[in-house]
């Protein structure tokens, strides 16, 4: 190889070095939309978080999800505390579309009164026909949890029988049963027991 071409050589092989030299990565700013990892973590937060209770007296975390989807105090359109004892009397864990249905102690049967709710709730899933529900089925904690568990299940397949002959598609409707485990009130009070024995509807 002559003088020439090893010159050459060398020369373009450093101009290149030159170029790489000067592509380095350039800080990117991030984007204006982003936030911190607070923010973010609120934002995969979306669905919620339960914090399941250990039951009555036992001074264990109350559930936090809120029919918004959202963990803590939330409100509704209208200011409507989610987390308040008078909104959870009136709408259990229902989301805002549905009526819970409260049982009388020991039985399954929907009582008389809770035909209204029923029926709105069967009126929503009608005028909506692309809406499923899950409804859940709960007890007061007298018993065994074998029994509850047994028992919130007949509830829940109560509710769901009544959804069928109102003329919803069995596929729309799920249900399951947590006994005693997911008390809404943790007193021993025959109030806080009559709000636990419940069904509740949660759209899907």
């Amino acid at each position: 190889m002559s003088t020439f071409s090893r010159f050459f050589f060398a020369a373009i092989l450093f101009g290149g070095l030159l170029l790489q030299g000067g592509c380095a990565p350039k800080a990117v700013a991030p984007y204006p939309g982003g936030g911190s990892g607070a923010a973010d973590a609120a934002d995969n937060n979306r669905m919620g978080n339960i914090t399941e209770e250990m039951g009555p007296g036992s001074g264990g975390g109350v559930e936090g999800l809120d029919s918004t989807g959202k963990n803590g105090a939330g409100s509704l359109a209208g200011g409507a505390d989610t987390q308040s004892d008078a909104y959870k009397r009136e709408h259990g864990r229902c989301s805002p579309e549905f009526k819970p249905i409260y049982f009388d102690y020991d039985q399954s049967k929907i009582k008389s009164d809770q035909i209204p709710a029923m029926e709105h709730n069967g009126t929503y899933l009608r005028n909506n026909p692309s809406a499923r529900v899950l409804i859940e089925g709960n007890t007061d904690y007298r018993g065994t949890n074998e029994y509850n568990l047994a028992l919130g299940e007949r509830r829940a397949m109560a509710a769901k029988k009544y959804l069928r002959e109102f003329g919803i598609a069995e596929n729309r409707i799920r249900t399951v049963s947590y006994g005693e485990e997911r008390p809404l009130f943790t007193g021993n009070s025959e109030d806080d027991n009559a709000r636990n024995r419940r069904d509740d509807f949660i759209l899907e």
